[in-house]
């Protein structure tokens, strides 16, 4: 009855055309990462030169994702959706036929940001059709498209393998096309579009401190998240010698556990709260990442990274599930400026990692400075949840509210803790939380 629901309530071939603009976009934006093993063997990359190569697109995808986002509330999503797919066609016909150095390589990784910015376009224009109570659902659904990040580590070296590296970029022309048609066909805006956001908008939110803090956290798990994608192939087959076609399947292997638990972050940020979740998603990480920095072995490692790929994975579905709650008002900016700082942590992970094992001959480094990463993320929400709590008016964010509305707490609570649950009668003196 409530799938029945669900199909009624919206309008499922746009969310179908949402989930494949979004799958197909991931696949292509970490496609110079799954590639990154032939890349760097044909072009004679350093280790500090392949971190930078992977990482490039992810700053592309970091800068271009408001700019998308401006144009979906002016011109439609299902038309920004069209444009982002035509162009992402450019830096993949260049890449097949005119990169020829590590520089031609540094400029269609750049473009390929296009292709990651797909989020700021794709959530929207299916979220829009349904209803608050299937938004859930439809989120996860389009949202799954990150699933893409493993097609592009499986498929990318077999490829590569075949037709050269050159030639993946020429063949992933070919599904871009078909989406491109089908986008075209099926996706429809929604007659119920929100006004336009003006360019002061997103200065005034980011002249919010709450709003960094959101940043910061989103660089840390969807950061984390793409950059460990993107970079993965590279570890695997640097670290521990094995070919570049098994490489990718142990990144294919971590990767899939990120790409498919993200909704289970949500579910369970709704049920436990958002930050509570998050602070055992940071501690988790950081345990995780002091493991892998002391080099065990291949089927430890792939082992240590799939769990921890699961929980970044996680991470970025509770910190979505927060946002709305501290700000209610300005969901749309808010989200657009965080998904922006996520694509940016994406892009210093990759970097960080190949520069300290360029300098050190070891990954040991980079992942020291992502555990502390995750350190600093679990005490900076651990701070954070009681004040917006006290903001939102909620005992603890993520958690329904416990306290009637026309009920007051005593003000004998000390700052530093939570509201209390006890209500007392209006009429009483106090202050409410």
């Amino acid at each position: 009855m409530q799938r029945r629901d669900f199909l009624r309530s919206g309008h499922w071939p746009t969310l179908l055309s949402a989930f494949l603009y979004f799958d197909i976009s991931f696949m292509v934006w970490v496609l110079i990462g799954a590639l990154g093993n032939s890349i760097a063997q044909d072009l004679g990359l350093d280790d500090a030169q392949k971190g930078l190569v992977v990482a490039i697109p992810l700053l592309g995808g970091s800068l271009l994702r408001l700019v998308l986002g401006l144009l979906t509330d002016r011109i439609g999503a299902r038309r920004t959706g069209m444009i982002g797919l035509a162009l992402t066609l450019v830096p993949l016909l260049l890449g097949w036929r005119f990169v020829t150095s590590m520089s031609d390589l540094l400029i269609v990784g750049l473009m390929l940001g296009v292709a990651g910015a797909s989020f700021a376009v794709a959530l929207p224009l299916a979220s829009r059709w349904y209803p608050p109570e299937h938004q859930g659902l439809a989120m996860g659904i389009a949202g799954a498209g990150n699933s893409g990040t493993a097609l592009a580590t499986f498929f990318a070296p077999l490829l590569a393998a075949w037709v050269g590296w050159q030639g993946v970029f020429g063949l992933a022309l070919i599904p871009v096309l078909i989406v491109l048609v089908v986008f075209s066909l099926l996706a429809k805006d929604s007659p119920n579009q929100p006004a336009p956001q003006p360019l002061k908008a997103y200065a005034i939110v980011l002249g919010k401190a709450d709003v960094w803090w959101f940043n910061a956290f989103y660089a840390v798990t969807f950061g984390g998240f793409v950059g460990l994608a993107s970079f993965l192939s590279i570890y695997f087959h640097d670290q521990y010698e094995i070919s570049k076609i098994t490489a990718g399947r142990f990144a294919t292997l971590c990767v899939i556990a990120g790409s498919f638990l993200r909704p289970v972050g949500g579910y369970l940020a709704d049920r436990w709260g958002g930050h509570r979740l998050l602070i055992v998603v940071y501690l988790g990480l950081a345990i995780l990442m002091l493991a892998l920095a002391s080099a065990p072995p291949l089927a430890v490692a792939t082992l240590i990274l799939f769990i921890g790929m699961g929980l970044l994975g996680m991470g970025n579905g509770a910190v979505f599930q927060l946002v709305p709650l501290r700000f209610p008002k300005q969901i749309g900016v808010v989200t657009g400026v965080v998904g922006a700082a996520g694509g940016l942590g994406g892009f210093f992970l990759p970097t960080v990692l190949g520069s300290l094992k360029q300098a050190t001959q070891s990954f040991a480094g980079g992942f020291l400075l992502f555990a502390l990463a995750g350190v600093l993320a679990a005490v900076g929400i651990a701070w954070k949840a009681p004040q917006w709590a006290r903001l939102t008016g909620r005992p603890a964010m993520g958690e329904p509210r416990s306290v009637p509305e026309h009920t007051i707490t005593l003000p004998s609570e000390p700052e530093w803790r939570l509201p209390s649950h006890e209500p007392i009668p209006v009429g009483v003196s106090s202050r409410r939380v």
